[in-house]
């Protein structure tokens, strides 16, 4: 069978398209972000807020400025979504439960030496454990500062080694990755506790899926938010490396008519389109492709393959949080710039919330970044439309702006 060809570019364009970051945006409504939610599979968590927290950035990147109670009132009062781990901690949906509820079944339960060390610590901590759940059981969703308040528990837990001075904050990490109980709400970035039973809505799917169940769903997630996939992309994508026997599976999605394989100009790998998605591909071989500015967390999904962001976009990018300041290239919290099917540069932003301002302490163009007034002019709207979402005051610069782009502070 001659699998069909398709170039690069439309790789690229598809992705963008399946992501939501193309120029028809999904409306900046509760329906819209549950929307962009169920296209991306999950939306990562990070604690860093140097501009805004993560996840609250990648749903901006879709639908523009919007109202933050709207994802709260998705994830804390429709409950349509929660926090589990998916590549890393994300907010998942609450309707691919069966995907997550397989690794709550299996947490601690393998035969690694990771295992083997949580289940002696749980054993060894017994008594932690039933306290915590015996106190969320009778007092209803707690804080964790509430859980560890002096003279509530009695012992004061006191272990060494790996958990030494975080016994409760570890033990509820075992009852969260364990699916006993789950997060809550958030009071002022702490997280609230409560039983996963209380939490979930009743639509909520048990299904108690195997191993080639959880694949088979997973798989065509992975597929459809990247829009086409290599076996190795979709491996290291959504739920990151829990795909097992997924070349069978991939077999069985292809006889049952839900992916088909196609080749990409110039790459010898097979390459996985879903066939929900033939049509579009089609349209954007055809040239239906209108591409925007838009400023992308560093966390992003489009981005969080570094490996494969550097094949398709010939882009490099690195978060260099880690890396002393005196030796980083680009700045702390950097956000890309996606121009169209291109990422042209990256700005080094904080946001000071005290004082309402947004500074962008450098802007940096891609060597082959266009340099005309109309780029920008993109540039200058996608840094102002940043500003708008955190409802900043003003918007300042330093000096550090490429040749030909000064007109972005301007």
């Amino acid at each position: 069978m001659t699998l069909r060809t398709i170039t690069p570019e439309t790789v690229r364009r598809l992705a963008i398209r399946r992501q939501h970051l193309d120029a028809d945006r999904p409306p900046a409504t509760a329906e819209g972000i549950l929307g962009v939610a169920r296209n991306l599979g999950c939306l990562q968590l990070d604690p860093i807020s140097a501009v805004a927290r993560s996840h609250t950035l990648v749903v901006f990147s879709r639908v523009g400025a919007y109202d933050l109670k709207l994802l709260d009132k998705l994830q804390w009062e429709d409950r349509a979504l929660f926090e589990y781990w998916a590549h890393v901690a994300s907010i998942v949906l609450t309707e691919d439960f069966p995907i997550y509820h397989k690794r709550m079944r299996d947490y601690c339960t393998g035969v690694d030496g990771w295992s083997e060390s949580v289940r002696q610590w749980v054993k060894t901590n017994q008594a932690l454990h039933d306290f915590i759940l015996k106190d969320i059981t009778a007092n209803g969703a707690r804080l964790s500062r509430e859980l560890e308040a002096d003279g509530l528990h009695p012992e004061g837990w006191v272990s060494s080694g790996w958990t030494s001075g975080r016994n409760v904050s570890r033990m509820l990490d075992f009852l969260w990755s364990s699916g006993t109980i789950m997060v809550a709400g958030r009071k002022g970035g702490q997280k609230v506790w409560d039983l996963t039973e209380r939490f979930l809505p009743e639509w909520t799917p048990k299904d108690e899926w195997d191993e080639r169940q959880v694949t088979y769903a997973a798989a065509q997630r992975a597929i459809r938010a990247l829009g086409a996939a290599t076996p190795q992309q979709i491996k290291v994508h959504f739920i990151r490396g829990r795909y097992p026997d997924l070349p069978a599976v991939l077999a069985d999605l292809e006889t049952d008519g839900l992916v088909q394989r196609v080749k990409v100009d110039g790459d010898k790998r097979t390459w996985y389109v879903h066939t929900a998605d033939l049509p579009l591909l089609g349209a954007v071989e055809d040239g239906d492709f209108r591409g925007r500015t838009v400023l992308l967390s560093p966390f992003d999904n489009l981005i969080c393959d570094r490996k494969r962001t550097e094949e398709l976009w010939n882009f490099y990018y690195r978060i260099e949080i880690y890396v002393p300041a005196d030796k980083r290239e680009y700045g702390y919290y950097v956000l890309p710039i996606l121009h169209g099917d291109r990422f042209i540069g990256r700005i080094d932003p904080t946001y000071d919330k005290k004082s309402q301002t947004l500074r962008i302490n450098a802007v940096y163009a891609e060597a082959d970044a266009p340099k005309n007034k109309a780029t920008v002019r993109a540039v200058k709207g996608a840094i102002e439309e940043l500003g708008t979402f955190l409802k900043a005051k003003q918007i300042t610069y330093t000096e550090r702006i490429p040749k030909g782009w000064e007109g972005v502070k301007a």
